[in-house]
């Protein structure tokens, strides 16, 4: 009996989960506007835009390995603590 419970609970989540993920494009809520326009802009962005990270957000990463030991050079700023009186 239990078991029967834990499969339903499941199957009702995993409809709940499926049911979510509508692919339509996004629209404002009747009553209210779009976004306003940047400046410097010709025309407002799209839903699509807006929900797309700019590469600032979300960089490249490099995945160069060090193949090579190197000396550091040196940094004029690298000071020692001050004493504290």
């Amino acid at each position: 009996m239990r078991h029967t419970r834990t499969i339903a609970g499941l199957v009702c989540a995993a409809l709940a989960l499926a049911s979510c993920g509508g692919r339509q494009p996004l629209k404002p809520v009747a009553g209210q506007e779009l976004p306003a326009v940047p400046v410097g802009a010709a025309t407002a962005p799209t839903g699509a835009q807006l929900m797309t990270p700019s590469t600032q957000a979300r960089p490249q990463r490099n995945v160069e390995l060090l193949t090579q030991s190197q000396q550091r050079a040196a940094d004029e700023f690298d000071l020692p603590p001050e004493k504290q009186p």
